[in-house]
């Protein structure tokens, strides 16, 4: 990594937003439409019956306000919040099925953008499926609920010009990987990460269909290296799965600047997760972590033979460990990710990053 881009990194990480022009900065504040996984859920999965995925007790939200579960998979806040922060507002958006509960929710509740991320879901249908999640299509038929309440309340007119200035925040693809190990599939690495693209291409274009304009994309991170997959090689990062995540942006990266070039208005900024990432666990100190191997919370061995919860084994300062869990990053972790994808330079997220992104007209 060079000085520069660790200097920038760091200073992104203390400062945030200030060391950028205030003009870029406090661009009017967009609405968010968050999809994906459980890196950014932020409570969804609480409101599922019998999900097999969840986070809704000890020691998840330690570090929240009155140290409460809220169905993230943090100590705290995760990178959705960090990244809504940055924009202006107190946290991520609700998820959907929360104000769905409510008796106006979405009515009233919608206007700052709406939260559909549901944690073990994927790019691939049957992705989650086994853990009774929400797949990215159902996500999307949920915006499309909140779509058709958008019109029923401004207009068709007001609706288009609403959405395209809204960021629409993606992240997902590790879970689909994670499948892929598991299940020991045979299909060759080339043909499994197309196969990742063609329904990443579709999401996208029913999403522009709806309105959509400006993608926040968020790619797979160095996800051989968290806790669990180190213990399928001892206790070093599980090369084979990295191997997969960077091809997986590779390929994302000529996905996106192929669409941006064919769908009319459309704008995106990629997030390269996995060097923002492999670059912090390869130099930790810069940053203030300590560790990079364990997770704060779990059991056994680098507490990663089991889920964090309450009686797993808890660390005492989350701040020097990147890892909360077997799979999730800590408060600290998600907020420098959250800075990078922000304000950071081409080196982590290009063509522009999402402060840019959101000031485009």
């Amino acid at each position: 990594m060079c000085p520069f881009s660790l200097l920038i990194l760091l200073a992104l990480s203390i400062y945030g937003p200030n060391l950028i022009n205030a003009d870029v900065l406090r661009p009017t504040q967009p609405p968010i439409f968050i999809l994906g996984d459980s890196t950014a859920d932020v409570g969804t999965n609480s409101y599922i019956p019998d999900c097999n995925a969840t986070a809704n007790f000890p020691h998840n939200g330690i570090d929240f306000v009155k140290s409460r579960p809220t169905g993230r998979f943090s100590n705290g806040l995760n990178s959705a919040d960090h990244l809504a922060r940055l924009f202006g507002y107190n946290s991520s958006p609700p998820p959907f099925l929360f104000l769905h509960s409510l008796k106006y929710g979405l009515q009233s509740g919608i206007y700052r953008g709406v939260n559909f991320a549901s944690g073990g879901s994927g790019l691939l249908d049957e992705t989650g499926l086994q853990l009774n999640v929400l797949n990215l299509p159902q996500q999307i038929n949920q915006f499309v609920t909140v779509r058709r309440n958008l019109t029923a309340a401004l207009g068709p007119e007001l609706t288009e010009a609403f959405l395209a200035r809204s960021l629409f925040c993606i992240s997902t693809g590790s879970n689909d990987i994670f499948v892929y190990f598991k299940t020991r599939s045979t299909m060759p690495k080339e043909e499994f990460i197309n196969l990742l693209m063609e329904a990443y291409e579709n999401h996208i274009k029913t999403l522009y269909s709806l309105g959509a304009r400006k993608f926040g994309i968020i790619s797979v991170p160095p996800i051989g290296c968290c806790p669990a997959n180190r213990l399928l090689n001892g206790t070093r990062c599980f090369e084979p799965m990295n191997d997969f995540a960077r091809c997986f942006h590779s390929a994302l990266d000529k996905l996106m600047c192929k669409l941006s070039s064919e769908l009319h208005g459309m704008k995106y900024a990629l997030g390269d997760t996995y060097k923002m990432t492999i670059d912090v666990i390869d130099n930790p100190r810069p940053f203030y972590f300590k560790n990079v191997d364990t997770a704060c919370c779990g059991h056994g061995t680098l507490n990663a033979e089991g889920i964090c919860n309450a009686t797993a084994s808890l660390c005492s300062d989350r701040r020097q460990y990147i890892f909360w869990d077997l799979f999730h990053p800590t408060h600290g972790a998600a907020r420098l990710a959250a800075n990078t994808l922000y304000g950071g330079p081409t080196l982590y997220v290009s063509p522009i990053n999402f402060a840019q992104l959101a000031a485009e007209n």
